[in-house]
Formats: C-alpha cells, structure tokens, sequence
C-alpha cells in the first residue's frame, strides 16, 4: 500500500507549478486559452484573492453552475486555497433543483453564466431570485435564501441587477496582500471539506456529498497511476466538471501527475475528435455513449487520433463491440474501465492497461491500491463466498466526511465500522476482479446520470391531475435505461405525454424528464399492498425495444 499523501489542492497546484512552470497547463480551444503550469497557478490566486476581498471566509459554500469554461478550472483550484467549499451545480438542472441546492447547502455565493444551448442560466438566475433586481451587488436580502449574499456573473450582458461581473470580483483582489493569502492557505487542514456535490436521494431529496482535500487528492493521484499518467499526457476532458469523472479523475488528475488539461466547454463529438487531432491527445475520458458519438460521427475518419494511449470509460456497462473499436480505431489501446460513486472520491475499482479486453468488458476491475472492498450479505452484513452475490462496500480515507446536515442519511450509508455501503449489488472473483450485478437502491442510470424515481415521484405528485404515479427505468440501446412515468390519473381527469413534459420543462432536469409515459388504471401489487416495479418495468420492456 502507497501512503495518503497530505497536502491541500492549492499546495498540490503550487508544487506541480514550482516542479514544471513552463510546462502546458490548460488548453480551452474554444476560448483561446493556453497556459502553462505557472501562468495557469497566476489566474488561479488572482481568483482566490478576489472571492477573499468578496467576504468569503474558509468553510463558506460557494455555488457554482457554470459548463466546462476556464473560470470553472480557475475556481476549482482559487477556492480551495482560501477554504471556500465549491458546491457543483448539474448544468441540466432547472429551477426547482437549483433553488433547492442553494437553500440545503446554505450557500453564500452562486456563480453562474448567462446561457449554453437551450438552458438560459441567466433567466432562471433570476426567476429564483426575483429579490435580484432590486439588490446592490453583495447585498442580496432573500427570505428564501438567507444564506446567499453574492450573486458572480459571467457572460457579455451589462444589465445584470443585484450581481457582480467575474471580472470585478477577480480586480477586487488587488486588494489582498501575497501574505495574506498564504496566511488563510497556512489554516487550512487537508480533512476540512471543499467539494461538495449533489447526489438524488432516495428520499426525493438531494444529498450534499462532503468530500475534503485528503478524499479527492488522494482519490486522483490512484486513478492517474492506474492510468500510468505523467507530464507526458495531454487528457481530452470533455465530461462535465460538475460531476467527480471532471473534477477529480479528470482535472486534479492532471494537475497532480503534471499532464495538461484539454478541457471543452460541453461534449460535442466533432469538437472531441478535432482537439485529439490538433493537440495530440494521449487520454481520454468519457462514458460509452461519447466514445460511440465519436466514433460513428460521418468525419471520423479526417482525423487523426494515433497520440491516443489510454482514458477512461466509466459511468454505464461498456459494451465489447466498442471497446474493441476505441482500442482498434481510435489507437487507444490501454483505456480502462473504473467503479465507484461520488461518496467515495469517486473511484473504487479500475480495470489494468494490460488486461485483456474479456475483463475491460465484464468486469470493473480490481481495487485501487489503497481501497478495500468486499462483498456482504445485504440483510446480515456478513462476508459472502467470492462469485457469490450481495452487496459491494468500500472502506477507505477516501470515504465521503458524510452528508451535509444529514446526519440519519450519513450512517445509513457509512456503518459503525466505516464501511460505505454503495446499494450496488455485485461479485468478486477469486482474482479479484468485482462485477456489478444490480441495485439495491432504486436507481436508473441514463447515460451516465444517476437519476433516482422517488425524486421524480415527488415532483410529479404535485400534479393537481395526478392521484399516483410510480417511476422505473427500462432498457434502452442508446442510454443503457430509459425513464418511464406510470401514472394513475384522478378520477374524471385526462392528459397526455406532451402534458407532462410541458409540466416537467424548465421544473426538472432534462435528463430526468420521463421518455415515456403510460397512464395506467391500477398498478402490480403484492399481497401487502406494494407497489411491484419489476413487474412494471417488464409490463414495459418489450414495448419500447
């Protein structure tokens, strides 16, 4: 076993920048940026000096809800030296999500961009908080939201009531003194938290992940060296940066082995495919689907992609047809496979660059050096035979510090003896290698997303039309699962699918919009009266196929 190492974001990025300062750092194609390791740890403590003159103090949670742009990076590595917990905002979110995640998370600042495809951040922005328009900026004065004090744009519009420009809050640090700066960084403790990151609940309410300096450093140094990453390696990240394969397998990944950062704003298959072949990418990250949007795109073949070496492909079962043809066509001939959950850093297992691709495919590899799992009855807790199945848990200082103010839901998922249990059920060979079998939970996965059915139930039940509604995920070609909504109506009422998107629109994200829809007059039950949703979903299945 390696040892954790101890050191802070903000440390671990003064270190690579003192060891390679000429050396690329970050490359934003889209925004014509390029920097190297020095330039790139510059912007980052111009940042971190202005959200310190802004008021924000170590241990303060700062919302960010941004795509993949440099400023995300900057504050990524600026608020983690002065303390600042950065809150990832999901850019698929909408209003109801975004009001939610400021409130639990008493945040008291939110970032935020003006618009990217069909989202306009900025409106919903302001729909949330209409206090806004009448607020000088740092004084916003909201009963919904008593914690949020600051509102940070960032965008080209000048009529922005009641928020400060990126920009002005950058130039407010000016005002911070080199020592003063060092003396905040000198207080922090490697264990205090500083990402924190929404998970659905099963409850219907989202959980703040807490995941300190220590989980997520050491989390990125593991996955990099599976990975064999050095300052040789440019990484495509391409996935977003609000979620654990961005900012921690991705970004801090980087930064810890000395690689450089190719980052898009979002992923665009045609765009992923032209920086491999004008920055000579040697890794790449991605779920199934983007590597398949790559490889069918109708120009694949105009672009050279022989620098590729590795990456990896997590997030939903990777089929072996693909993997063969990202190993063949794309070059990429030591991807990997990686297991885990935001509770635990993210990753729990990757598969090696020398397995053979039967196990890239059907498993999700072995453990990473310094991570202990296994598999237990889920009713006893009990240690269960290799290639027997239960549930998989994990033990290790890369464990979530908890939930924020979740206390209940904390020692649910971590027990008295610090295991976490994932709800995953799953074997382990005699190898070692782990395969994932099942959910306990009742999860669907979409491409990637988590997207748990009790929080679009609870959504869905404010419908005055709807008297029940039960939500499960059905096997799709494209996405792994699908969404489909089975809702009994109120007596006498009516409605239709595109009725219930409409309600959905703008409320929910996108991705947890149900694809399909069936209005049902009564649902499989058990004896007891419960609710039979494998039953649904095979009632269902065969349908959509």
């Amino acid at each position: 076993m390696s040892e954790f190492r101890e050191i802070t974001i903000g440390g671990l990025l003064r270190e690579t920048a003192a060891k390679i300062p000429a050396h690329e750092a970050l490359v934003c194609p889209e925004f014509d940026v390029r920097m190297n390791y020095q330039e790139f740890l510059g912007h980052c403590v111009k940042v971190a000096k202005g959200f310190m003159a802004l008021g924000i103090n170590k241990g303060d949670h700062v919302s960010v809800w941004t795509t993949n742009l440099p400023e995300w990076v900057y504050m990524q590595f600026g608020l983690s030296m002065i303390g600042a917990v950065l809150v990832t905002v999901n850019t698929n979110y909408k209003s109801h999500e975004l009001e939610y995640i400021l409130k639990q998370s008493d945040s008291t600042t939110l970032v935020h961009m003006h618009e990217h495809r069909d989202t306009n951040f900025y409106n919903t922005v302001c729909e949330v908080i209409p206090e806004l328009k009448n607020s000088r900026p740092g004084d916003l004065k909201t009963t919904k939201l008593p914690s949020l004090k600051n509102v940070v744009y960032i965008g080209k519009s000048k009529d922005t009531p009641g928020m400060f420009a990126f920009a002005d809050v950058v130039a407010l640090g000016d005002k911070i003194s080199d020592g003063d700066l060092a003396a905040r960084e000198k207080s922090l403790s490697v264990h205090d938290p500083i990402n924190m990151q929404y998970t659905s609940g099963t409850t219907g309410f989202p959980k703040g992940v807490m995941l300190t300096h220590y989980n997520i450093v050491n989390n990125a140094r593991m996955v990099g060296d599976v990975m064999g990453m050095t300052d040789k390696d440019k990484l495509l990240i391409q996935v977003p940066l609000f979620h654990c394969f961005g900012c921690v397998m991705s970004t801090l990944n980087s930064v810890y082995h000395g690689s450089t950062m190719i980052v898009l704003e979002a992923f665009d298959p045609l765009k992923a495919l032209q920086a491999i072949d004008k920055e000579k990418c040697t890794a790449i990250n991605g779920v199934p689907t983007m590597f398949i949007a790559m490889l069918n795109h109708p120009d694949f073949s105009k672009y050279d992609t022989k620098s590729l070496r590795t990456g990896i492909m997590a997030g939903a079962p990777c089929p072996v047809e693909v993997m063969n043809e990202v190993r063949e066509k794309m070059h990429c001939s030591e991807v990997v496979i990686a297991f885990g959950q935001t509770e635990c850093s993210p990753v729990m297992t990757m598969t090696r660059r020398d397995d053979p691709v039967e196990l890239r495919v059907s498993t999700v590899g072995r453990l990473l050096p310094d991570i202990e799992g296994k598999i237990v009855d889920p009713d006893t807790n009990e240690d269960v035979p290799v290639n027997v199945q239960g549930e998989i848990v994990t033990r290790s200082s890369c464990v979530m510090k908890g939930y924020y103010k979740m206390p209940e839901e904390t020692a649910k998922a971590i027990d008295k003896d610090g295991w976490l249990h994932t709800g995953d059920l799953g074997t382990v060979d005699e190898n070692g290698y782990f395969k994932v079998t099942g959910r306990i939970k009742d999860m669907i996965i979409r491409g990637g997303e988590n997207i748990y059915p009790r929080e679009i139930e609870e959504f869905l039940h404010k419908n005055p039309k709807i008297n029940d509604v039960h939500v499960v995920g059905i096997p799709d070609k494209k996405y792994g699962e699908q969404v489909l909504a089975a809702i009994q109506l109120k007596e006498g009422e009516k409605s239709s699918a595109e009725e219930m998107v409409e309600y959905c629109t703008g409320k929910i994200a996108r991705h947890k919009i149900p694809r399909y829809w069936e209005f049902v007059a009564a649902y499989p039950m058990t004896a007891s009266g419960k609710v039979q949703k494998f039953k649904l979903r095979e009632m269902f299945a065969s349908k959509y196929q």
